[in-house]
């Protein structure tokens, strides 16, 4: 049992920090900017409350953060009230925000001079895979300080990976979102045509699945975006929000990612047509209107 902060208290924070007292059996103090779901996430689980960054991370062996982006993530690290300055030496700060990899390698360089540890470390899998506890997590950092977070970050993810040092978690997940955006479009158009050709789509779907188009998304997603039904998991907004980190850090390192910045602005279009909190997969609702 490891003495833990959670930071952050959001639709993957609140089920993850959960996991950390349920199945990790961790001594566990949550923060949240909202103070009432902290207070709520303790009446569940049992642990503390704490009202400030700071006071969360005080003596702990681990702090774990899950917050919106790169400035909220050093308004809780690095600000007035932030977590980096009560944190013991040797203790671990666990990024699982997806931020830029830019903003992992600032807090890791400004970890090290106080004496801390850092890894940047990204989850995929959705709300639904917090909420199972089978994130995969993508980490940055060194590998002792990852040997140390390793078992307890396994609380609530199926796979654990270190993919090189500090901000190559988030190179990493940026990768997975580059992918997950044309193959989204890409189920999309073939629902959508097999629509207009005047096919069924669930026998289309049951035979092209067992082959080389096979995917999660289109086992998990064909039926809902056939019945045009979006309230599943990762919303639009955030999405977009990765796909603009994608597209920055490919400014920066010459990447050429052209069906990325397409699927970008089809985004932009579901979230003209009222859809900024439907789910992903609503890129077929675009094709559909």
């Amino acid at each position: 049992m490891a003495k833990v902060a959670f930071l952050g208290l959001g639709v993957m924070g609140y089920p993850m920090a959960g996991h950390l007292k349920s199945r990790g059996g961790h001594d566990v103090t949550v923060y949240n900017r909202t103070a009432a779901k902290a207070d709520k996430w303790v009446a569940e689980h049992g642990g503390r409350a704490a009202r400030t960054p700071a006071e969360a991370a005080e003596g702990q062996d681990f702090v774990f953060s899950c917050v919106g982006n790169d400035d909220d993530l050093r308004a809780v690290t690095m600000g007035p009230e932030g977590a980096f300055g009560a944190m013991k030496r040797g203790a671990i700060f666990i990024d699982n925000t997806t931020a830029s990899a830019e903003v992992a390698r600032e807090l890791c360089d400004d970890a090290r001079g106080r004496g801390l540890g850092f890894i940047d470390a990204p989850v995929s899998g959705g709300q639904a895979g917090a909420e199972n506890g089978v994130l995969t997590v993508m980490c940055g950092g060194d590998e002792a300080t990852f040997e140390k977070a390793k078992p307890v970050i396994q609380s609530f993810a199926r796979m654990v990976g270190l993919m090189g040092p500090a901000g190559a978690g988030q190179l990493t997940k940026m990768i997975n979102q580059i992918c997950i955006a044309g193959l989204v479009q890409g189920l999309s158009e073939g629902i959508h045509f097999g629509k207009k050709a005047g096919l069924d789509i669930e026998k289309v779907i049951e035979v092209i699945s067992k082959g080389a188009a096979g995917s999660w998304q289109m086992e998990n997603r064909h039926k809902t975006m056939s019945e045009g039904r979006y309230e599943f998991g990762f919303a639009v907004d955030w999405m977009r929000k990765d796909l603009g980190i994608c597209l920055a850090e490919a400014d920066r390192n010459g990447a050429s990612l052209p069906v990325t910045a397409l699927v970008d602005q089809f985004y932009k279009d579901v979230q003209g047509m009222g859809g900024s909190r439907w789910d992903t997969s609503s890129l077929l609702a675009r094709l559909e209107r």
